[in-house]
């Protein structure tokens, strides 16, 4: 079945640097775009980032954007969030995730309806 391993969170200061990885299994992970997702608490959970099958597109959330870089690697099957200058508001609990079909195209920044395989998630928190 699929699954997906997120890691790289943990406590940062405003300002700094983490970089969150995401191992994929069970399924083709060529074929699909991914994505990241974050659930603040008390808040909604928003798409952040998502990424094409060959890496060529790329979508954000505004908020993000110009701070936070996605990639991907498809000989290791692995997806990345290079999140750069953290503020306070990025913290959350960020979440990998594989869309529901193959064809998603990563047209925009992504919806959760969009997507129905999860990882367990990796916190990150930022704060001085």
């Amino acid at each position: 079945q699929v699954q997906l391993v997120e890691s790289g969170g943990g406590l940062v200061q405003p300002g700094d640097s983490l970089r969150l990885s995401c191992e994929a299994s069970g399924f083709n992970f060529n074929y699909y775009a991914m994505a990241w997702f974050r659930q603040a608490p008390g808040k909604e959970r928003e798409g952040i980032s998502c990424i094409s099958t060959s890496g060529g597109r790329t979508n954000y959330l505004y908020s993000v954007k110009g701070r936070f870089t996605i990639s991907r690697d498809n000989a290791k099957d692995a997806v990345y969030l290079q999140m750069n200058n953290l503020k306070p508001e990025d913290t959350a609990v960020y979440y990998c995730a594989a869309p529901i079909l193959s064809g998603y195209g990563c047209y925009a920044p992504p919806l959760s309806r969009d997507f129905n395989s999860w990882g367990q998630g990796t916190q990150v928190t930022v704060s001085s």
